[in-house]
């Protein structure tokens, strides 16, 4: 392939934006900020799951709550109208008092045996609301993380993503300075060779795979026309040739 000095130099140009290009969308695949994201992301539905589990076993205990709040009240209520009714003095049968007085008894014990158990779900609710506002605590502190981390992310994307933006436009302005069979050439070899496609020869080393040319390539790359379109023995990229190839 031939192509004129000047648009082979331009690849070079070209190269250098693409290089730029690639950097960018690397710098955006790896942005430390992303780390941060996922462990936080993490450590969010994490705690919100803790929360969740708190938050049904204080429902739970509520609901035993009100079940032995509601025992109580019955054993109370049947207290104090049996208590009345012993009260009243209309009750004359020695057996009959003697019964009504047991139950009395009965009632007493069974109340404190529920007021005891009142207690202890009270104590119980305390501890589990304590631990619920410990984790809504440390959610809360893990989404401000987050929101910081995400406001950081968009942040360097927008950077990114302007720098790019003029990256590709000037690219797209050397692009259309090269003839499109040797356009075509680059890209392919580019797509092939981790994303370089053309290399200068400085100081008879190809930039490209960093090695330097033998007496017998150098011998063909001297003899070759100014509008020759080169390649590197070794690795396979575009050579272009500069004032600085030391030949």
């Amino acid at each position: 392939m031939k192509a004129a000095p000047a648009e082979q130099l331009r690849l070079l140009d070209l190269q250098k934006l693409d290089t730029r290009l690639d950097q960018l969308a690397h710098r955006r695949r790896t942005l430390p900020e992303l780390a941060d994201i996922t462990r936080l992301e993490g450590e969010q539905q994490r705690l919100r799951d803790l929360v969740l589990a708190a938050t049904t076993r204080l429902d739970d205990l509520e609901r035993e709550r009100k079940r032995v709040d509601t025992d109580v009240e019955q054993v109370r209520t049947r207290a104090r109208r049996d208590q009345e009714r012993l009260d009243s003095g209309r009750i004359t049968n020695s057996k009959e008092l003697m019964d009504l007085q047991s139950e009395l008894q009965s009632l007493g014990r069974r109340q404190a045996d529920l007021e005891d158990v009142e207690l202890e779900v009270m104590e119980r609710i305390e501890t589990a609301e304590a631990e619920r506002t410990h984790l809504q605590r440390e959610l809360h502190g893990i989404e401000e993380h987050l929101a910081s981390a995400t406001a950081a992310r968009d942040e360097a994307y927008a950077a990114i993503e302007g720098e790019g933006g003029l990256t590709t436009s000037a690219r797209d302005a050397v692009a259309r300075d090269v003839e499109a069979a040797l356009l075509a050439l680059y890209e392919r070899i580019r797509a092939s060779s981790g994303g370089m496609g053309a290399a200068e020869l400085r100081q008879r080393r190809c930039e490209g795979c960093r090695l330097e040319m033998n007496v017998v390539d150098l011998g063909t790359i001297r003899a070759a026309a100014p509008d020759e379109v080169l390649r590197c023995e070794e690795c396979g990229r575009i050579l272009v040739r500069t004032e600085e190839s030391g030949l």
